[in-house]
């Protein structure tokens, strides 16, 4: 049985390693393949009623932008992910967090997914962070797997009333979010602990204090703290896999938006901070006189830090701004083992090729 390598988000793979249970590093450049099957009617289409049960996700900071029409952008997502095996799987168990977030910020206009060979069994549940996980079997060979996902939703502005300099100070925070005996469970403090891509160092610490001076605003030093890491991290495809640790891209110095993004909560977290890492998707069509986003043409991740008394607040260390309306959330978790789009085991298939498509692009 041979575990599914994950794809590294904010990098377009073009052909997996020959082995598939790890890959140390992203693949060289392949000819192009054959084109896959067009996808049949008949696949299993999922619509977005999973999206009222949803639990346990962001709040959206307090006194933000009212609510209207005018200050709504809708965005549409399409992501096609191909693999192709070299010799046929014969049965394949795949756990895939393709499904986006509803919210009060974000509103799931429309959502739909096709799997192609159609699944023997498919069925979805909520994890213990709030995502919505779908889970699919396929018990008979095929030589290659599509999964499309295509998402509309509505996104209401969430910072316009955030005042950085007014939120609590970190170190008073981190504080109060040491564990007591006796005392009150913090939720988010959760997300103070090592997981297992993102582990604690004194290097990252002592590179995080330059943004947190004592007494300094939680929020202000965080803001600050991306600012500096998208100013002294390169951001280089190929260089980190999806498995790559934050320590190792933090001593390197570059990666893409995985990196970046686990490398900043380490950070947060060895001052005893939450820090969560959020999968989703990043607008690639610019605004006008805008240039076009980092990473806006694969899968996206981000950063969601906690402050007291405004929620969390969402970072993105890549472009070096305050995710918002051009970004698509679709789970959050401690980092990415918990929210990779596509996960599982699979008997046979050989080496693979990994091919996939991400358009996002907003409604006039």
């Amino acid at each position: 049985m041979t575990p599914v390598p994950s794809q590294t988000q904010g990098q377009r793979p073009s052909q997996s390693p020959s082995e598939s249970s790890s890959a140390a590093s992203t693949p060289a450049e392949a000819a192009a393949p054959a084109p896959a099957p067009a996808l049949a009617q008949t696949q299993t289409q999922t619509q977005s009623q999973f999206s009222t049960s949803r639990v346990g996700r962001p709040d959206p900071v307090p006194g933000t932008a009212q609510d209207t029409a005018s200050s709504r952008t809708r965005l549409s997502v399409s992501h096609c992910t191909t693999y192709r095996y070299s010799t046929p799987v014969e049965n394949a168990q795949h756990l895939a967090t393709i499904r986006p977030l509803q919210c009060a910020w974000q509103r799931v206009v429309s959502h739909r997914e096709r799997i192609d060979p159609s699944p023997l069994f498919l069925t979805s549940r909520v994890d213990s962070f709030g995502n919505d996980v779908l889970y699919f079997s396929l018990e008979s060979p095929h030589e290659w797997l599509q999964l499309l996902s295509e998402t509309t939703v509505e996104l209401t502005p969430r910072w316009s009333s955030l005042v950085a300099t007014a939120t609590p100070a970190w170190d008073s925070v981190a504080a109060d979010l040491r564990f007591r005996a006796g005392t009150a469970f913090h939720p988010e403090s959760e997300f103070c602990y090592a997981s297992p891509y993102i582990s604690f160092s004194q290097a990252m610490r002592d590179y995080a204090l330059r943004s947190f001076t004592p007494g300094r605003p939680l929020a202000d030093g965080a803001i600050d703290l991306m600012h500096r890491i998208h100013a002294d991290f390169a951001y280089r495809p190929s260089t980190t896999s999806f498995n790559t640790p934050a320590q190792r891209a933090f001593d390197m110095r570059r990666g893409v938006c995985q990196d970046f993004s686990q490398v900043m909560i380490g950070c947060m977290r060895a001052l005893g901070l939450p820090a969560r890492y959020v999968s989703g998707y990043l607008r690639n069509d610019p605004l006008p006189g805008q240039e076009k986003r980092i990473g806006a043409d694969a899968s996206h991740a981000w950063v969601s830090v906690h402050c007291p008394g405004s929620g969390w607040i969402d970072l993105d260390p890549t472009n070096d701004i305050l995710a918002d309306l051009e970004h698509v959330t679709l789970a959050t978790g401690r980092d990415y083992s918990d929210v990779s789009l596509l996960r599982g085991s699979l008997w046979g298939g050989g080496a693979h090729q990994v091919e996939v498509a991400v358009t996002v692009t907003a409604h006039d």
